[in-house]
């Protein structure tokens, strides 16, 4: 198969270069060479970038990521990971969904004041708590 240069692989994955060298740093995938300046890659690295994509997405990290990549470019998912990982989202959805349901309530409280709403004012004492988080973070003892 033909190689493709960095360029072409950063254009075809949709993300920057830098992204890529990035990745080989940290060892998620590699190059064949160079020709030139440019780093050359096997074809195969655009379906180890989607493998990549697709983990990032569900919320694991590049090192989780790193983890379920063998080096052989195969990938070697442990499925309690998977299962665990799902129920981290299940979670999220719940705290998403009790939040959504608060706003609308808040933007729609005939309240005079969204401090005399009692719905705001629980939304605002579970933020206080740490039992607000945005997307992506983690609510501390959980």
């Amino acid at each position: 198969m033909t190689e493709l240069d960095i360029a072409e692989v950063a254009r075809r994955a949709g993300v920057p270069a830098s992204t890529l060298r990035f990745y080989e740093e940290k060892g998620l995938i590699s190059s064949t060479g160079r020709r030139g300046l440019r780093r050359q890659y096997h074809p195969g690295v655009l379906e180890r970038l989607a493998l990549i994509a697709l983990g990032r997405t569900a919320g694991f990290s590049l090192d989780e990521i790193a983890h379920m990549l063998a080096p052989d470019g195969q990938p070697r998912i442990d499925r309690q990971m998977l299962a665990a990982k799902a129920d981290e989202l299940d979670d999220r959805i719940r705290e998403l969904g009790v939040l959504r349901d608060s706003l609308r309530h808040a933007a729609s409280c005939p309240a005079p004041s969204h401090m005399e709403c009692p719905a705001f004012r629980r939304l605002l004492d579970a933020a206080a708590s740490g039992g607000v988080t945005a997307p992506g973070r983690r609510v501390p003892g959980r």
